[in-house]
């Protein structure tokens, strides 16, 4: 039941802090492509990838912890749906290079983030 709790817990403040980002790309900027989704999944990324790389020995020590970060906040903060359905509404109102584009610079960039930010020397 606590890590139950753990997860609501972190994926609650993940949502809220996703949310935000969302209100404030809304509010300040007019693009076609999905720029908070994309920074959501990006600042996501380097949440867990700092989380697991760089704080491996305190993480890994504290599963506490690892379940209310790794598990909760960034399960709640990043959004693969979203990321998936604007893509496709993309492409639905003939925007298919900003959706390829979206596909090819989300992937790239996150996956490039945890690459780097969690590697071994």
């Amino acid at each position: 039941m606590n890590n139950i709790l753990l997860v609501f817990l972190g994926g609650g403040l993940g949502s809220i802090v996703r949310y935000g980002i969302s209100e404030l790309i809304k509010n300040n900027f007019r693009s076609a492509f999905p720029l908070a989704t994309f920074l959501s999944n990006v600042i996501s990324c380097v949440v867990l990838a700092l989380a697991i790389g760089l704080f491996s020995e305190k993480i890994g020590a504290n599963p506490t912890l690892r379940t209310l970060i790794v598990v909760g906040f960034c399960g709640g903060f990043s959004t693969f749906s979203t990321f998936s359905y604007e893509t496709v509404e993309l492409m639905r109102s003939g925007n298919l290079l900003i959706a390829i584009a979206n596909i090819l610079i989300s992937v790239s960039v996150c996956v490039a983030l945890i690459y780097v930010l969690t590697k071994q020397s």
